[in-house]
């Protein structure tokens, strides 16, 4: 727990350096690939990992099995570890964060999507459920660093364009008041829209690469987290792929 509790400390003290490149990981190999490559921190990607388990990605993997996985990834390197632990799976805050310290993970995503009414949780509910998982892990004595994901922009929400960078900055907000560490707009592509979400929100943003952004762009705009989802997975299949096509 002394280690989990200085890998968290870790984590969170990247947030607010150099931009934190987050190439995502999947399984024990995958990571020790990420680690062994100098980067200071292994995501998983829970689109992968379901993928992975043979299960369709937004929670229709068992969590047993999503993080028994993160746990052999979480075994494998040296480095902190980070969990996409899309929106709970359901189970209770200190449910949760048991279950987390328990694979050895010192942070989590978390998203507002509600995977069992669609479309986008109550934001006043989602931000109180966050406060619930900030207090569980306090109790607990490991601070673990929370990636709130924003999902407004993904076409799901419902959120009508126009109204998305408002919508996501209302609740950005709500979540780093619960004690969210850093926020995460998935989906965005526009460099103006990036742009202003990192102007008004008042804590760490979480981004992604695109037609729009490349790393320096992001850095440039003061995102201070990027991470690649199931992308490098989904490439490691296109190699296989070809490789096999090409044997036959």
């Amino acid at each position: 727990m002394i280690d989990l509790k200085a890998h968290a400390e870790k984590l969170r003290v990247l947030h607010s350096g150099p931009m934190l490149v987050l190439p995502n990981a999947w399984d024990a190999a995958s990571a020790v690939i990420v680690a062994e490559a100098g980067f200071p921190v292994v995501a998983t990607a829970s689109a992968a990992i379901s993928a992975m388990l043979g299960h369709p990605d937004g929670e229709g993997a068992p969590w047993q099995e999503m993080f028994a996985a993160a746990g052999r990834i979480a075994r494998a390197v040296p480095v902190p570890v980070t969990v996409d632990a899309e929106a709970g799976y359901g189970l209770a805050p200190g449910e949760l964060v048991d279950r987390l310290l328990e694979l050895g993970a010192a942070g989590c995503n978390l998203e507002d999507t509600d995977h069992r009414a669609g479309g986008l949780a109550d934001a006043g509910a989602h931000a109180a459920w966050l406060a619930e998982v900030r207090a569980a892990a306090t109790e607990r004595g490991v601070p673990i660093v929370v990636n709130a994901r924003v999902d407004v922009f993904l076409p799901t929400s419902g959120i009508a364009g126009p109204d998305r960078v408002a919508e996501t900055v209302r609740r950005g907000r709500l979540y780093l008041e619960a004690g969210a560490d850093c926020v995460y707009p998935i989906g965005v592509r526009d460099r103006r829209d990036l742009a202003t979400l990192v102007a008004e929100l008042p804590g760490p943003v979480n981004g992604n690469t695109g037609d729009q952004l490349d790393l320096a762009a992001l850095r440039e705009l003061g995102v201070a987290r990027v991470s690649y989802g199931p992308r490098f997975y989904r490439a490691a299949l296109a190699g296989l792929k070809s490789a096999v096509e090409e044997l036959r």
